[in-house]
């Protein structure tokens, strides 16, 4: 069976932020799928999470869902294993020169139909379906964000 997947291609100034990312693209914030390498020390593995780039990861649940003792990639190992600078690292671990498992935060579910990111250039981006990012990449799912904040009465 044959999928057909719809994608948008976007081609903003170099950013390097989500933040600069969303404006270039002309898109809200929570729509960017911000890509964190990561390195497990121990084992000198790497993982990638993808997150809403709205969000930010709450490092007790990363340790809990995706492994303990892990740090950020360097730039050098970024490189290395993408093939793409920081700011850069498109939500494919399977794809890269050293293919890594996917992490996606459930946040990417819930922000919108689509979602935007930048494909190993910092003056390249893509917005597609959230649904087709799924179906390609099958990333495992975790819930790795910080919790919103509720008030109490």
């Amino acid at each position: 069976e044959q999928r057909r997947t719809c994608f948008e291609p976007v081609l903003p100034p170099p950013v390097r932020t989500s933040q600069e990312a969303a404006k270039a693209r002309n898109a809200p914030l929570h729509a960017g799928a911000k890509c964190m390498l990561l390195k497990q020390k121990k084992t000198e593995n790497f993982v990638v999470v993808v997150i809403s780039a709205a969000e930010r990861i709450d490092n007790k649940r990363l340790r809990k869902q995706v492994g303990k003792n892990l740090r950020a990639a360097t730039e050098e190992e970024v490189f290395e294993v993408t093939g793409a600078r920081p700011g850069a690292v498109p939500p494919f671990g399977s794809l890269y020169r050293q293919p890594v498992p996917t992490f996606m935060d459930e946040s990417l579910r819930t922000q919108g139909e689509t979602i935007s990111f930048n494909v190993a250039l910092r003056t390249e981006s893509l917005t597609m379906r959230q649904q087709d990012y799924e179906a390609i990449e099958q990333p495992t799912l975790v819930n790795v964000v910080v919790a919103e904040q509720t008030e109490a009465p």
